[in-house]
């Protein structure tokens, strides 16, 4: 009988099993992002069914922790077509779970000056609902003027390039 060698999934593997549901672009444009997190979402049942069906937006959500808890705001999940009296308020505070060591690092940063939490994207992990926060610092708006600058550099040198090499 021959032996089979047990395997750990690999990075690669994990990778697989990762579904996104909703991107926060907006952030991007709008903070320097410092440092990311990946927290669990306390929902309901008819809610993790609409998130599979992709109903989701959180650009217009934020992130605040009260009381040792981390809590998301303005996260809009959808009400499942077929949940009747089971489904939830669409915009309900929803709870994230992280680590109590985490939220103290992170409620320490924020009460540094100009640091807050933003939601970058929610997403399928295996079964599990995740969303990835950061903490992030807000751009000034000749910041975002310089992003937008650079941007058109990189889209005209792509055009250009693509024309050098088709002519």
């Amino acid at each position: 009988m021959a032996s089979v060698p047990f395997a750990f999934f690999g990075e690669n593997e994990m990778a697989e099993n990762i579904k996104l549901v909703a991107n926060n672009k907006k952030a991007f444009h709008d903070y320097f992002i410092e440092d990311t997190y990946e927290a669990g979402v306390a929902l309901h049942g008819t809610e993790v069914k609409s998130l599979r069906m992709g109903k989701c937006s959180i650009k217009e959500s934020f992130i605040h922790i009260e009381h040792g808890e981390v809590l998301i705001y303005g996260m809009h999940i959808s009400p499942y077509e077929k949940g009747n009296i089971f489904n939830k308020d669409p915009l309900r505070v929803k709870k994230l779970l992280l680590h109590k060591a985490e939220i103290n690092k992170i409620a320490g940063k924020i009460k540094e000056k100009g640091y807050t939490l933003v939601p970058l994207k929610v997403y399928f992990k295996g079964s599990l609902v995740k969303v990835e926060i950061a903490l992030a610092k807000g751009k000034k708006l000749y910041d975002k003027r310089q992003d937008i600058a650079k941007k058109d550099q990189r889209r005209e040198a792509e055009k250009e390039f693509k024309v050098r090499n088709l002519g």
